[in-house]
């Protein structure tokens, strides 16, 4: 696991802790009213007492991929590749993709408890695409805020997470870059690429 993996896990599992949106009582934009209502909603799952954790996770997860946009990012992974890579290889690979982050989700889930989520701002990069800022404040370990950062698309049927960015790193570049030496190793095969993915998966 690396520590762009790790980044970008824990990124994922950041929506599961105990979040707060301080002084933003409304957001100014589409984007940001869809990340800090997610937060809510988020909360309200993990912070049913009347689930088992188990019931937990497995809503939680259902969740998280209903907000993001995982074929978009995983097709974005593949970086030129996608481009020789047949509609059947992109679907393998965007499932095979899904499964690897959740099942590496689920094992960094309980490392984080106690910190909270603040939505700061929004800009927008072009009509319907959007940056949402946020700060994650650990109050225990008196560290600096870490700004996790959202791009979010707005001009489909429902917003979409499409990245993230964890003190300036965008996480599906660092991917891309990572699988794109994977594949330069293979041959341009998305198979292996599969292949490499499932038995990452498999150590969890």
């Amino acid at each position: 696991m690396t520590s762009k993996h790790t980044a970008w896990l824990g990124l994922l599992a950041a929506l599961a802790l105990t979040l707060a949106l301080p002084g933003r009582a409304l957001a100014a934009t589409p984007a940001e009213s869809f990340i800090a209502g997610n937060i809510r909603t988020g909360l309200a799952i993990l912070s049913n007492a009347q689930l088992a954790p188990s019931q937990r996770k497995a809503q939680f997860q259902t969740f998280l991929l209903g907000i993001t946009d995982m074929k978009r990012i995983a097709v974005f992974t593949l970086g030129p590749y996608a481009n020789s890579a047949s509609a059947a290889d992109q679907d393998a690979f965007a499932s095979a993709f899904q499964n690897y982050a959740v099942v590496v989700y689920r094992s960094y889930f309980e490392r984080y408890s106690g910190q909270t989520i603040a939505v700061l701002r929004s800009t927008q990069r072009a009509p319907g695409d959007f940056i949402v800022v946020t700060n994650m404040v650990d109050s225990k370990s008196g560290q600096p805020p870490l700004e996790i950062d959202f791009r979010v698309r707005t001009d489909e049927a429902t917003p979409v997470i499409t990245d993230f960015s964890v003190a300036g790193i965008w996480l599906a570049l660092a991917e891309q870059a990572d699988f794109s030496a994977v594949l330069a190793k293979n041959g341009g095969s998305i198979p292996g690429l599969i292949q490499h993915l499932n038995a990452a998966a498999s150590q969890y």
